[in-house]
This record gives C-alpha cells, structure tokens and sequence, in this order.
C-alpha cells in the first residue's frame, strides 16, 4: 500500500530509479532543481523545466503533459555534490484559482507515497511541492507544499538561477498591432553563480556548454495569433510535438489506462488515435503530404526536408507525436502546414485538452491549444510556418473540418484525395 504525506513529513526512498507525478486540473509549469548544500544549482544543466527537459547528465528528466507530468529521477547516479532535487511549480493563476495539485511517488508502477496539496485560501502562483534530499548516505522524500511568491522566474532565482533581462519585443510592422504579432530576435540568457561569489565586470562571460535556458513561453491565440523568428542562415532542427491529456482517469490514484481512453469509446483494438501530419510548399513548387497514413513519414536530408517520427499506434507512448523540419534548408521551403486529426474514435476535441508546441533552438517554445473544436469535425488544422524572406512566420490557424479534402479546399493546397489505411 501507499503511503499518504501530509505537509512537512517524509518518508525513505529507494536507491533506484524514481518517477514523481504531478497532477492537476489546469496547466502548470513544473520545474525540478538539482541543488548542492547551498541550496543553489551548479548550473543551467541542475535545471528541468518544459524548456529544458533534461539535466545535463540525462539522470532527471520530464515527459508528459502540463496537467499531468513525471520527473524522472535516476537517484543512484545522482553526482556527489547534489544533496537536493526540489521540485516545485509556477502559474498564472493562483493556487486557489488552480485546485488540488496531487503528487504521487513511484516505483516503476508501484505508487509508494500520495501527496496533496489543497488549494483552499492559497493565493501563491508558486510552489515548492516537495524534494528528493540525502540523509546519513540515503535518500529520502519531503512534501513540502511552500507558497512563493512569483513565477517561474523569482522561483528559479531563488535556486541560484540568475535571468537576465528580458529583450524588447518588436513588432512585425509599424502597421500592424503588437497583439497580433511579435518578432523575437534575441533570447533571454541565464547565467548562474553560487551564492556569495563576486563577478567581475572586467572579465568576459564564459562560453555555455549548451545552449542557454530561456524561460519565455509564448502561448497563440486569437488575439495574439502570429509571431515572426528573425531570419538566420541555419535555424537548426525545428520539432513539432501534438500532446494531449493524459490524464483520462477521474480517480487520481488509479494506473493510468493510456491516452484518451476513458474520453472517447473503444473502437477496435486502437482505441483512439490522434495523428499529426504536414502539408509543405517548396520554393520549387512541389507540394508534399506528410502523415503516418499511406505511411507517407518524408526524410530531413532530402526533399521535402520534414520528417514524422514513427507513429505512436498505440495510444501508450508518452509526449504525443512529433514533426521534425531540417531548419538548415529553411530557405527551400515556403510553407509547412501543420494540422492533427482523429484517426480513430469519437472527435472531441475540448475534452483532449490538446496542445501543439514548435521547438527552435535558442528560442522560446511556441504553443496553440486545440480546444475549441465542434463535435463531429475530426480534423484540425493548428497551424503554419510560412518563410517571409528567410524568417519563420508562425500563424495560429486553429480551424476544424470534417475531413482532409474539406482542409484541403479551404487553404487551397489541390491535392487529390482518396480514403487510406494505416
């Protein structure tokens, strides 16, 4: 059986791999710190966050949805100077406004201890939930529950991790409004220093051994429906990934059944089956369809320079399906279009609690949430990157259809349609 924590207690853990789940009824943003006695991180690598979502060594790690997340923990391989692993989380909404937040503590898929963290009259839009911590040559797990005041960045300041300024946005144009576009062309550096140590204003910065954090996220959405990246001569690989709730299950304890398995009926052996796919415009004119159906997966380092990873069929996979774009040959495409649909199972897309992501290196992710489709429109088209003059201009599209060939009409793209099979 479980253990239940209360606030301030703890409980021994197994020097072996762990996973800590978070759950709760709205989208936070979760972080885990690794901390030496200090109480601070080493460096950027201590921190894993929906940005960074490994610790330079790989032994933390995140995967899963922004309700419903794992931090990965391999203790035993832990460095020497680590005492601590605090994990905690930011919103824009306070606690109350949020809900209950439940930890659970797992051994592979044994459950050894449940936590609860109860939003009544909590006003904090940050908190510390819990840490991992050494004691006498063992590990051990405190719930901790400590409001901070703050977002993520206060909170990460908090842990050592110093954030520099944040860069002036621009528009795209002077004649277009800042709500409905924005042009990033720098990003937020982090540089990180133990407590009590000097910094010379003499000496140059060091050379980061990976790329710096950057904790922007930026959210599309209707009234902020378009962001533009800089034109640079190699964007580096550009990820797509389409998560949804993973979450299906009312009963927070119980094991989880598999994505969506309880929002929509079975149908045959699948259940149901989201599936992200691609339409992409080349500079050339060629016009190519991407999506596991027709088994049509592309290639990177060949036309048309975007690649479907292996399609999830079975609905178990965590972190959702992703899109790759070969951001070094940007300057061959036009336009990538990207849009999810339901391949099998009941459409319902406002209890998927969906959300695509576009990762580029060195830049904040980009997200659109899929939660305003109708009943019976299986189809989604997110969104595009067209190539204005070298740079990435991301639109929000957020539209449903009934089918490829009613998307296909409505965005004039004249491909020849025909039913498929996977």
């Amino acid at each position: 059986m479980s253990q239940t924590l209360v606030a301030g207690a703890n409980a021994p853990l197994p020097n072996d791999n762990i996973s800590i789940r978070i759950l709760s009824q709205n989208a936070i943003d979760c972080a885990a710190y690794r901390l030496t006695s200090s109480g601070k991180v080493r460096g950027d690598g201590d921190m894993v966050f929906y940005g960074q979502t490994r610790s330079d060594d790989g032994s933390v790690s995140f995967r899963g949805h922004d309700s419903d997340g794992f931090f990965d923990i391999n203790l035993p391989a832990q460095p020497a100077s680590i005492e601590k692993i605090a994990l905690a989380f930011s919103s824009g909404q306070t606690l109350s406004q949020l809900g209950d937040v439940d930890i659970q503590v797992l051994q592979g898929s044994q459950v050894l201890m449940t936590c609860q963290l109860s939003s009544a009259g909590r006003n904090e839009k940050a908190i510390i939930l819990a840490e991992c911590y050494r004691r006498q040559g063992s590990w051990k797990f405190r719930f901790i529950a400590q409001g901070f005041e703050g977002g993520l960045k206060p909170l990460s300041e908090h842990f050592g991790v110093e954030i520099a300024d944040e860069a002036p946005v621009q528009n795209q144009s002077q004649n277009q409004p800042q709500s409905q576009s924005q042009s990033i062309n720098t990003q937020r550096p982090i540089n990180t220093q133990k407590a009590g140590s000097a910094s010379q204003a003499s000496a140059p910065p060091p050379i980061p051994t990976s790329p710096s954090i950057n904790l922007s996220k930026i959210t599309l959405t209707k009234n902020q429906s378009s962001i533009n990246l800089k034109k640079r001569d190699d964007f580096g690989k550009i990820s797509v990934n389409l998560d949804w709730n993973q979450r299906p299950n009312t009963d927070k304890t119980a094991p989880k059944k598999g994505l969506l398995g309880d929002l929509f009926k079975q149908h045959g052996k699948g259940g149901i089956d989201l599936d992200v796919g691609a339409m992409i415009h080349l500079k050339n004119g060629e016009k190519t369809l991407i999506q596991a159906l027709g088994n049509r997966f592309g290639s990177l380092q060949s036309a048309p320079y975007v690649l479907l990873r292996a399609d999830d069929r079975t609905g178990q996979v965590s972190g959702g399906e992703w899109l790759d774009i070969n951001g070094q040959q940007w300057s061959q495409i036009e336009e990538v279009f990207i849009f999810a649909f339901i391949y099998e199972g009941a459409p319902n897309w406002a209890q998927t609690d969906g959300v695509a992501t576009i990762h580029v290196p060195e830049q904040p992710p980009i997200e659109t949430r899929l939660t305003e489709g109708a009943g019976n429109l299986p189809m989604c088209a997110i969104a595009r990157l067209v190539n204005q003059q070298g740079s990435i201009n991301v639109e929000r599209i957020n539209q449903y259809f009934k089918g490829h060939q009613e998307m296909d009409k409505a965005f004039n793209w004249g491909f020849s349609w025909k039913r498929g099979h996977k």
